[in-house]
């Protein structure tokens, strides 16, 4: 579970930046700065928690799967931002001012586009993470491996001595 809400988390990073870098580039900058907030990456890593809604809504037509993906991310952002606007003062992506579609500075309703493809390659990013069947590394380490040999005699991790030949003449 802590692994794929890592992995969400830095997905999610990775594409703010791109999607910020890009628009960076569409207003005429260059450098193509892109960015993000540290705040965003519990939020992102929380996708892991939209994994059974995608187990259900599988079989759904694509546009319908998109059309509830846009739902959550609009709730998500927005109740995101209203938290984080009550316990920190502000809301990091405050979106007043930038588009006439904007709710409460929370959410950008024409970011739905966006959010619809965000949503279905997020399911291709939990079906690559079942395939490889990745669900959490980090207590794979502390499972003992299990023991198929119970009747041989330990290995000793001392390399074998030399033994001294005996020369003919």
């Amino acid at each position: 579970m802590i692994t794929r809400f890592i992995i969400y988390g830095f997905v999610g990073w990775i594409f703010e930046i791109v999607f910020t870098g890009t628009g960076s580039l569409l207003r005429g900058v260059l450098s193509l700065t892109g960015y993000t907030y540290l705040w965003m990456f519990p939020i992102y890593g929380m996708a892991l928690f939209l994994e059974p809604v995608h187990d259900r809504i599988r079989s759904a037509p694509w546009p319908i799967r998109g059309i509830i993906w846009v739902s959550l991310i609009f709730f998500i952002e927005y109740v995101s931002g209203w938290l984080l606007s009550n316990i920190i003062g502000f809301c990091p992506w405050d979106y007043t001012g930038f588009s006439p579609y904007v709710v409460d500075g929370f959410i950008r309703l024409d970011f739905f586009p966006f959010w619809f493809t965000a949503g279905l390659i997020f399911e291709k990013i939990h079906g690559f993470l079942d395939s490889i069947n990745i669900h959490d590394l980090s207590t794979a380490a502390l499972k003992p491996e299990p023991n198929f040999n119970h009747n041989r005699k330990k290995r000793s991790l001392e390399l074998p001595r030399l033994q001294k030949r005996k020369v003919i003449e």
